[in-house]
């Protein structure tokens, strides 16, 4: 195989016209006089991903990004190991195999992210340490119990200690945690954090020997204000996490157009999503040289990145349709809540409100008031265990009428429902438990997406899941709905250990002090 373009050579740091000559690795690139104005860059790798926030498995989700020049994906399979534990996690890895995208896949380090949830599995010692032996399994992944970490721990200490025994790296999530706090985070071996919110705290993390990776998914939007650090110092792209309509218009070209708008050099930019994640991970690629993997995206020019062909170890597998089939699988699931009725839902007047917020995981902590405005009620229902609901109030969502909800709520993946009157919430509540898992809109009428893998995937088409997807979200925002991405956001209202108030299926939850309110 040959291409000819202006070769982007991150090594030299120049651009010139060149052909490329491969078959699964590259065999030569020599100079030519002249070349087609198309640009030929190494594969783009997203650093960190949750690929099961697609909605879809990791099959669909591989049609889905090649398109948009993704090679490879650093995947925490977080979400259905919260689920279904380790027999999950062989789910992703067997799926993935069955696609020509490379899926670089971690141990999830929290599971359950905190003890003040329910989920349907747990990842202690024995389990991770199991999941490390994996060749498929390349690190430990998101360390969230950033207290657990600080205060020694010995659970999380010993899962840190595994990572360390077989080599393998160990990935942070440590949103605002500076100065003494940050040091002891640190002195365990963390390498990474991609929940910087703040230029500064960003550049502090770094000075003490972090990379950051700089996110820009549906719900959390921080290239803006991070941007200046992929400028030096290995930092890398992700998207963390990235829902299917957002994923059908684009993954890492759309970063790397954000990042040139905002100032960046062309060349930096390329490589926080190529060589920069493939040199922290070890994991080949990242560059086009002789004798590495002939993973290619050609895109039509710099500044807009439209891809044009997507090659991954020599074999074409985007260039104006997707190049490989879906795959058939059986569905795997955990589910078993009970219907709820309106008296499951009465409580007292809230003390707090959760204050959510748009293109944010950060959350308000509102004490009540009597002129309190906008303010409606959130529910989260145990999907493991037959119990009764938790209850608690939220601002900023903005619904006049009506209710939606989901059986995708992180981390643990109960069902969370936000709504205006207790019957609309049940009505919602039930049929996402009839389905076993899906996200549902209750207009007068029912409208479903079901999601039969774990409560939260389909195996469905791409495009016909995030058809369905953007329907749903346009119904929600005809509820009177200010979020621009009003599902994610709901789900992200169950993670606990982001600040500053949440709720599980436990209550309502203070993450600064990390305990219930």
């Amino acid at each position: 195989m040959k291409i000819q373009g202006q070769f982007v050579d991150l090594n030299k740091n120049q651009i010139y016209p060149a052909e490329i000559i491969f078959g699964e690795k590259i065999t030569q690139i020599r100079k030519i006089r002249s070349a087609p104005k198309k640009f030929v860059l190494p594969g783009f790798i997203d650093g960190h991903i949750h690929t099961e926030s697609s909605m879809l498995i990791p099959s669909e989700f591989a049609k889905l990004a090649v398109r948009h020049g993704t090679v490879a994906v650093i995947a925490d399979p977080h979400e259905i190991a919260n689920v279904l534990g380790i027999k999950g996690i062989e789910f992703m890895i067997k799926n993935s195999k069955k696609v020509p995208l490379r899926f670089y896949f971690g141990a999830s380090s929290c599971v359950p992210a905190t003890c003040y949830e329910t989920s349907g599995a747990k990842l202690g010692e024995k389990e991770i340490e199991k999941l490390l032996r994996k060749k498929e399994i390349t690190h430990l992944a998101e360390m969230m119990n950033y207290p657990g970490v600080i205060n020694n721990d010995p659970c999380v200490m010993k899962k840190i200690k595994l990572a360390k025994k077989y080599k393998k790296k160990i990935d942070g999530h440590a949103p605002g945690l500076r100065g003494n706090d940050l040091d002891a985070y640190l002195k365990a071996g963390i390498e990474t954090d991609h929940e910087c919110y703040s230029l500064k705290e960003a550049r502090e993390k770094m000075k003490k020997g972090m990379k950051i990776i700089v996110r820009e998914g549906s719900a959390a939007k921080n290239l803006s204000a991070l941007y200046p650090v992929l400028k030096k110092g290995g930092n890398f792209l992700c998207v963390d996490d990235l829902h299917p309509d957002d994923l059908i218009d684009g993954h890492l070209d759309v970063l790397l157009r954000k990042c040139v708008e905002l100032g960046i050099k062309p060349m930096d930019a390329i490589r926080s999503c190529t060589k920069n994640p493939a040199t922290h991970y070890g994991i080949g690629g990242g560059v086009l040289e002789v004798g590495k993997r002939a993973d290619i995206t050609v895109v039509s020019d710099l500044k807009k990145f439209k891809v044009l062909e997507t090659w991954i170890g020599g074999e074409k597998v985007f260039s104006k349709t997707v190049k490989f089939t879906s795959v058939k699988e059986r569905p795997i699931n955990k589910f078993n809540a009970r219907k709820i009725s309106p008296k499951d839902l009465e409580c007292k007047k809230p003390q707090y409100i959760i204050g959510a917020a748009d293109g944010n995981l950060i959350t308000e902590k509102i004490r009540a008031k009597k002129t309190e405005k906008d303010v409606l009620k959130i529910v989260v229902i145990n999907r493991y265990r037959k119990t009764k609901p938790a209850v608690g109030f939220i601002k900023n969502f903005g619904l006049k009428r009506g209710a939606f909800g989901a059986s995708v709520m992180h981390d643990s993946h109960n069902i969370g429902v936000i709504g205006v009157d207790d019957e609309s919430i049940c009505k919602v509540a039930n049929q996402i438990i009839k389905l076993k898992g899906g996200l549902v809109v209750y207009d007068g009428k029912l409208h479903s997406l079901p999601l039969p893998f774990a409560g939260i995937m389909s195996n469905e088409d791409g495009e016909v899941v995030a058809g369905k997807y953007k329907k749903l979200s346009r119904l929600v925002k005809k509820l009177g709905c200010k979020m621009k991405a009003p599902f994610m956001t709901l789900s992200f209202m169950g993670l606990l250990v982001i600040p500053h108030l949440k709720i599980s299926d436990k209550g309502l939850f203070d993450a600064d002090k990390f305990c219930f309110v």
